[in-house]
């Protein structure tokens, strides 16, 4: 059975963009046409999400009016968070809903179109054949970035490691499902802590993408992008 259910990780400050999140969330800051977060949402319809969440934290009403002004045909629930819960706890805390079905989850900071629907089939077919939880990752020299040190190494069987020297960077899409959360007692914590549980106990699986990894990593990085003209 196809994966219908998602989640956007949308409360972060944004504070490597600033001065453009004084007013604004970083999910919709705009590269090109469209703002970060409008691409998630698309890419997700497109491959038959219908049903997502959001946490949201800072400027949480901006990300709720942008949402209610797009009126997107799919059931979107916000989850603010009054406290900021890092990754691991974001999720966590947002997914109840979604009980024991797996889910999708995006990091809007990269630059999402409809170039990575194949790839994320891929990563739903390798789900649903192995329900295991598995991560897209991306050789670092594929990134337009080039100050990415590397997340990751994954060998042949698709086993991730974590070794001294990482070739692959997360591309900021997984899926995954609640049970991997089962052995965690804190309310805040970082995917990392999840991550490296499974790692060693040989559980977490990657894809390995090929497209050109544009992630909004800081102002800098960001002013780049404008100038390439992204085109949807």
């Amino acid at each position: 059975m196809p994966i219908k259910k998602a989640m956007v990780l949308a409360a972060g400050f944004g504070k490597r963009m600033l001065p453009l999140t004084k007013k604004i969330p970083k999910p919709l800051i705009k590269v090109g046409p469209k703002n970060l977060l409008e691409r998630s949402i698309e890419l997700l319809i497109k491959i038959g999400i219908n049903e997502l969440v959001l946490n949201t934290h800072y400027l949480s009403s901006e990300i709720e009016n942008f949402l209610k002004n797009k009126n997107y045909e799919i059931s979107i629930n916000v989850i603010k968070e009054e406290e900021l819960l890092d990754t691991g706890g974001g999720i966590l805390n947002a997914t109840k809903q979604f009980e024991n079905d797996p889910f999708l989850v995006l990091n809007p900071d990269t630059i999402w179109n409809k170039s990575y629907y194949e790839e994320l089939k891929i990563l739903e077919n390798f789900y649903l054949k192995n329900s295991k939880p598995v991560l897209l990752l991306v050789n670092k020299k594929n990134s337009y970035d080039k100050s990415f040190k590397g997340d990751f190494n994954f060998r042949d069987n698709k086993v991730i490691t974590r070794d001294s020297n990482n070739q692959y960077i997360f591309t900021g899409a997984q899926i995954i499902n609640r049970s991997i959360f089962e052995c965690v007692e804190n309310k805040v914590f970082s995917m990392n802590l999840v991550w490296d549980k499974l790692i060693n106990e040989k559980k977490l699986f990657a894809q390995e993408s090929n497209q050109t990894f544009f992630h909004v990593n800081n102002i800098k990085v960001y002013e780049e992008l404008e100038r390439l003209k992204f085109i949807d």
